[in-house]
């Protein structure tokens, strides 16, 4: 049985379904319907620049203290939860950083992998639109200080030229502003409509008899013979292997060795505009402002900043007003939004995913964590985890993404 049905879920479902196993999803909610959902689209194959860098140090006071920029940090959430805090700015340092990076470079390399089979047989090759991405800085100082991401995108292996203004104005002419330099990740693609796809990706599973509980996991047991779920429902199920694939919300199951890790939870915003697609002719995200402009099949999406906070608290008006205001600096006038949306993306301090057998049992795996990337990585990440089901290890080295990372360094305190 597998919890959770994003794509994380989704994607360990269907690749433990073609292993040959009888897989079982539980989710109260929609496939594809939380964090998921509302994504800026990107297939980030360069995504291996962690939020962690030693730049941090220097800028946290005014995460700290500021309503409006592309990362913050609500100051009694921080110290409430100042053992996470205190372990991601751990991972700040350079040394730290470099092992981060390389080890999702690794894992982004291999995304294809594990992402077009199931795209082929979903059918699912029409929500996937190929266009490479831009990042674009409007200040020079700015873009200077992303010499050392860019080289670490170099040393990982991704395809890249940099742009002048003249370069990013021709490619993008619908720019309400010039902007100093940029970076072409050539080769890219992107999801149309995150929500579809997972949706499409779902109903292939269950068109192969998979089956779905739209009942959330309330608790795990775990012995020597199999696992024992207990549903909301007080209903419970007997399965030989247990998945908790729940993402931001994988420590609210009782029994898991989710409860041992440090998950935490990044918020993050979107505001779709209906009838503005064909603003930009690519995904396109403003490096100060720290928020994509992706076309879609429903519209132009506005997606990104990082708000660190509690998963209960409701949306918070400025960030959304943040994110309106400065897509309008950049297009131009784009009228009132058709929808907003909050979600919460899964993270771990190190900003690498949990993917692997359980510290606890070998019948529980654990695939979470996946921050940003998840959408990306969800089709790798369910490879890894159909070998694991089966007692075979995946041909590349996981080891970074074990959570004995964690136990190992709770022991060494």
């Amino acid at each position: 049985m597998i919890a959770g049905a994003g794509i994380v879920g989704v994607s360990c479902a269907l690749w433990c379904q073609r292993a040959g196993l009888n897989v079982t999803l539980a989710d109260q909610s929609p496939p594809g319907s939380g964090a998921s959902f509302g994504n800026a689209g990107t297939i980030a194959t360069y995504g291996c620049v962690p939020v962690n860098s030693p730049a941090l140090f220097r800028s946290l006071p005014k995460m700290l203290t500021t309503r409006h920029g592309p990362l913050r940090v609500d100051l009694p959430f921080a110290l409430k939860n100042l053992p996470w805090m205190m372990s991601f700015l751990r991972n700040c340092t350079p040394a730290r950083v470099r092992h981060i990076s390389d080890a999702l470079g690794d894992l982004l390399s291999r995304t294809y992998a594990g992402l077009t089979p199931l795209i082929e047989q979903a059918g699912a090759r029409d929500l996937i639109a190929a266009q490479d991405f831009l990042y674009i800085w409007e200040k020079k100082a700015s873009f200077e200080t992303t010499a050392s991401s860019i080289e670490t995108r170099r040393r990982n292996g991704v395809a890249m030229q940099e742009l002048n203004t003249s370069d990013i104005a021709a490619l993008e002419p619908g720019l309400a502003k010039g902007f100093h330099a940029g970076v072409r990740f050539t080769g890219g693609e992107h999801v149309i409509d995150p929500q579809a796809f997972i949706t499409r990706l779902f109903k292939s599973f269950t068109a192969n008899g998979g089956d779905f509980i739209a009942r959330n996991v309330r608790a795990i047991a775990t012995d020597d013979d199999g696992v024992s779920v207990t549903l909301e429902d007080g209903t419970t199920h007997r399965t030989t292997r247990f998945v908790n694939a729940a993402g931001a919300h994988a420590r609210s199951i009782a029994g898991s060795a989710a409860a041992d890790l440090p998950l935490g939870t990044e918020r993050g915003y979107h505001v779709m505009y209906a009838d503005a697609a064909n603003r930009v002719n690519r995904p396109l995200l403003w490096g100060e402002a720290g928020f994509y402009a992706t076309p879609m099949a429903k519209g132009l999406r506005i997606a990104g900043t990082v708000e660190i906070d509690a998963l209960d608290k409701p949306p918070r008006k400025e960030r959304i007003d943040a994110l309106k205001m400065r897509a309008e600096e950049m297009l131009g006038p784009l009228g009132p939004p058709t929808s907003s949306w909050l979600g919460f993306r899964p993270t771990m301090p190190d900003a690498l995913p949990v993917i692997g057998q359980s510290h606890r049992s070998s019948r529980e795996l654990l695939a979470f964590g996946h921050q940003h990337i998840g959408l990306t990585l969800g089709g790798i990440t369910g490879r890894i985890i159909a070998d694991l089901a089966r007692n075979r290890q995946p041909n590349f080295d996981i080891s970074p993404f074990s959570a004995e990372r964690f136990m190992a360094a709770r022991r060494r305190r």
